[in-house]
């Protein structure tokens, strides 16, 4: 298996008893001509990652939603978008900073998420979901009604995924009912997904964890936070769908006789499980390195060969990432 990292840093930049529910469809009604009354918005372009005729989902099926953790409840999404055309996930970017909230590493390194969306094939009728952004300050005041407009004239989609629980428009004011509701007003189909809840009810030492006062059992990118803050490893891979991968940047200076490797936590490119010792897991850099074990602390990251044959400076010439899986 090959693995695919970025070539620019970006620096801390289905399982057993989980339970699904079944999708509610919505068909589409004829398109009606409705023009956006700010001239502004028509000329901003949605998409910061696609080209000037912003045509990349062109009659496409696009899942809404952040998609941080890209857990298993996003997985669901993409697979019902897959289920009606080529399917997109359209990420929301920016947030934090454009509301002023705490910066938070994100859990999939942003070099990783093509990896992991490549995973997810099986469940797509054996096709990629692709991902594409829109930055959060471009859309932030668009209401309800000028957001769904957007989506169907700009980008010229055939429809939209979104969960039961999705808001929209300026100050969340839209819901799923409102956005199926546009929807068949603007020609589009809307596919509204029951969010996929987390029956497993990992836990830390015997006591489930609050994660927020939203939190309704369902599978969510806060719950696989707070599983990694607690290094509740085996929980982490049953709201992933996977194991969990961290990405660090490296060097031949960081190997240590050819066995071990020592980062500083400063290399870190996505969010890492709690200090603590971790063993079974495997080490990439583009392939497969081989079995390690793992030890976090709070200033470094040191990462010991079971094979001490499988390391030598050359190792880190052209690919200067590696990821570790845990569990």
């Amino acid at each position: 298996m090959t693995d695919n990292y970025c070539s620019q840093n970006r620096f801390v930049d289905t399982s057993k008893g989980l339970k699904r529910y079944s999708l509610t469809t919505f068909s589409p009604f004829g398109r009606l001509a409705v023009s956006l009354n700010d001239a502004d918005l028509v000329k901003d372009k949605m998409l910061i990652d696609c080209g000037e005729e912003q045509d990349c989902v062109l009659d496409g099926i696009v899942a809404l939603g952040k998609f941080d953790a890209l857990h298993i409840g996003h997985r669901e999404l993409a697979m019902h978008a897959s289920k009606s055309g080529n399917p997109f996930l359209l990420s929301f970017v920016g947030m934090a900073e454009v509301l002023g909230w705490e910066y938070r590493p994100p859990i999939v390194a942003h070099c990783d998420r093509k990896r992991v969306l490549s995973s997810w094939a099986p469940y797509c009728r054996n096709v990629v979901p692709l991902e594409y952004q829109v930055e959060f300050s471009k859309v932030r005041y668009l209401t309800p009604r000028q957001f769904v407009e957007r989506l169907s004239t700009d980008l010229r989609i055939k429809g939209v995924v979104a969960g039961e629980n999705y808001r929209f428009g300026y100050k969340a004011s839209g819901d799923a009912a409102e956005l199926v509701k546009l929807c068949e007003e603007f020609g589009l189909s809307a596919f509204i997904v029951r969010s996929v809840m987390d029956t497993a009810k990992g836990s830390y030492n015997g006591a489930i964890p609050t994660v927020n006062s939203s939190d309704k059992g369902q599978v969510s990118s806060s719950r696989v936070r707070q599983a990694l803050s607690v290094g509740d490893i085996e929980y982490v891979s049953k709201l992933l769908g996977r194991k969990h991968r961290l990405v660090l940047t490296v060097s031949e200076y960081s190997i240590k006789e050819r066995k071990n490797i020592i980062v500083p936590k400063s290399c870190m490119v996505n969010m890492p499980p709690a200090d603590g010792f971790y063993e079974n897991c495997e080490l990439f850099n583009g392939g497969y390195l081989g079995l390690c074990r793992v030890a976090i602390n709070t200033e470094t990251i040191d990462i010991e060969m079971k094979d001490e044959s499988s390391l030598s400076p050359d190792t880190f010439q052209e690919v200067k990432q590696v990821g570790i899986e845990f569990g």
